[in-house]
């Protein structure tokens, strides 16, 4: 373990666009590749933090990835200390707020930080953070996008055959008959003991969201997650009373001061972080925190790789998502065991690039 603090050497940035195997067609439209800026916390010790960002269009890309090369230069020779990064990248970006891209930029760089501590500590994250290695209950997320009630079926049965007793459906069809049919062909095809999330992706209106998910109530759906625009948190709140499925929400919040009003609002049964968005490591460990006094579950938003550590140091753990967007462009991605995402035992993260396929998608 160094006895000395690190210092940043560079920050280096690299955009990649990887397919997916399995294209997401949601509500607000389809999503066919993974754009990727994956990102390498150099230091002066020979220690290399890495994260990635995922930039949702590959028309975010490139700026995204200069984004992140434009902070190296700002943090040149800095301690490689989390909490003293994200206050200099905040005094950054004080005056534009620090949201879309300079919040991603912000949360990859921050989680790329611990990695690099981790490792030159020789423990995982998890330990780290002062937690230990447990086994995560995850749901199969890769999938089951707007591709109506036969072939939601079909892929249903698909992923749950992947080693999953619980599954994410997108609906948002146009009307809530096909809605309907969706979710009960997914039923029959899973089991009534698998967990079944779904998933409106803010494509509704408060009245909308209120007429259908009364008519799904019916159905056992685990939750019902961002029916409404995202930063609706009086709307979340007004469905939420009149539903008996429980509201997930979280994802698209920037930092825990949205959250706060999430929670204040009665927004949500459930909250699901991005743990980038959420301002990285750092701030999922203020979300976490968050959520015990208000007694809400956390589950994770994306990101398995960081995300199955952060789940075991959150006290109110509740659910790993699982996608496989980035398993290309890595040596090892996460592994799945009985329906549970494993923690590996390597330093860090446990992350590392395979330079021949990062070399093949290089965007």
């Amino acid at each position: 373990m160094t006895s000395e603090p690190l210092r940043i050497r560079s920050l280096r940035a690299r955009a990649v666009n990887v397919p997916m195997q399995i294209p997401l067609v949601t509500a607000g439209g389809a999503v066919t590749t993974a754009p990727l800026v994956l990102i390498d916390l150099e230091t002066e010790e020979g220690v290399t933090g890495t994260s990635y960002l995922f930039a949702y269009t590959p028309t975010a890309l490139a700026p995204l990835k200069r984004l992140v090369e434009n902070l190296g230069e700002t943090l040149r020779g800095d301690p490689v200390a989390p909490a003293a990064l994200a206050e200099k990248i905040g005094r950054t970006f004080r005056l534009i707020g620090l949201q879309g891209l300079a919040a991603l930029a912000a949360g990859g760089i921050d989680t790329a930080a611990w990695d690099a501590v981790s490792k030159a500590a020789k423990l995982p994250l998890v330990r780290m953070l002062g937690g230990e290695a447990q086994p995560v209950p995850a749901y199969n997320s890769k999938g089951l996008g707007i591709i109506g009630p036969q072939a939601a079926g079909e892929e249903a049965s698909a992923l749950q055959a992947e080693g999953f007793t619980a599954v994410k459906v997108r609906l948002g069809y146009p009307d809530v008959q096909t809605d309907l049919e969706v979710v009960r062909a997914v039923r029959a095809a899973v089991g009534e003991d698998a967990a079944l999330m779904s998933d409106y992706n803010q494509c509704l209106t408060v009245t909308e969201a209120q007429q259908r998910l009364r008519v799904l109530d019916a159905e056992g759906l685990y939750w019902v997650e961002e029916p409404v625009r995202f930063d609706d948190y009086a709307g979340h709140a007004r469905i939420r009373e009149n539903i008996r499925t429980p509201v997930q929400t979280g994802e698209n919040c920037w930092g825990v001061n949205d959250m706060a009003k999430a929670l204040e609002a009665g927004a949500c049964d459930y909250f699901m972080p991005d743990a980038v968005k959420i301002g990285g490591v750092s701030g999922w460990l203020k979300a976490a925190a968050l959520a015990v006094p208000a007694g809400v579950p956390l589950s994770s938003h994306l990101f398995p790789e960081v995300s199955v550590h952060l789940l075991c140091v959150t006290p109110t753990r509740h659910w790993l998502e699982y996608v496989d967007w980035v398993a290309p462009v890595l040596n090892e991605p996460v592994a799945i065991d009985n329906g549970h995402a494993l923690v590996p035992d390597r330093p860090g993260i446990g992350i590392s690039w395979n330079e021949g396929a990062v070399e093949k998608y290089a965007a």
